[in-house]
């Protein structure tokens, strides 16, 4: 992942009041915190941090300038509008050069599997243990030619060099199961017994 530079303002308003003036400015009120430190209440460039994460993803790692210092900070949390869909919130997490932290990597499964069969992604994400610098936007789970009864375990999922697994390994990512034929859907219809009326008195 390259490294991305923020500009970014301390924030010195608070509450909901402040937060919607902070939006309607085009920023983004956010919270930096960790290795320690007091929580630092900013304001991040709207537009620009939305590009961060449409490219970027939200495990972004960025380097933000702030006041004349820099801070090396994880994206830890995305708030979205649920029905607007703009970016209410940021938590941002300090991190520092060289160090491993735990991130939810998302996983997407490739490849098509045998015909006649159903895929089931058990999990969109899986947890690893990774440099913050070489966070992976991904983790690609390949089902080429993949037969009925494939089951794939967070175990057997191929990690990029120096991440860790932090999942538990027998948890299942991916079952590719047999699909079900027309005749056994048809059959299916009706199988339940209908309620018996109760007797007249």
């Amino acid at each position: 992942m390259s490294e991305v530079r923020l500009t970014v303002e301390p924030r010195t308003e608070f509450g909901k009041g402040a937060a919607r003036r902070t939006r309607r400015a085009g920023k983004i009120p956010a919270v930096l915190y960790g290795h320690g430190s007091d929580p630092r209440h900013l304001s991040l460039p709207g537009l620009e941090f939305a590009r961060v994460v449409r490219e970027h993803g939200q495990n972004a790692v960025i380097t933000l300038e702030v006041e004349n210092s820099t801070e090396l900070a994880l994206t830890k949390t995305v708030v979205i509008h649920p029905l607007r869909n703009y970016i209410e919130h940021v938590d941002l997490l300090v991190v520092k050069r060289g160090e491993k932290i735990s991130v939810d990597v998302p996983v997407v499964v490739t490849g098509t599997p045998a015909a006649s069969t159903l895929v089931n992604q058990d999990v969109d994400t899986i947890t690893v243990e990774v440099e913050a610098l070489h966070i992976p936007e991904q983790i690609e789970v390949s089902i080429e030619g993949a037969e009925a009864g494939t089951q794939i375990l967070a175990s057997q999922v191929t990690l990029p060099a120096g991440a860790t697994l932090v999942t538990d390994g027998e948890h299942l990512i991916v079952a590719v199961n047999e699909a079900p034929t027309e005749a056994s859907l048809e059959g299916g219809e009706g199988d339940e017994p209908a309620a018996e009326e109760p007797a007249a008195e």
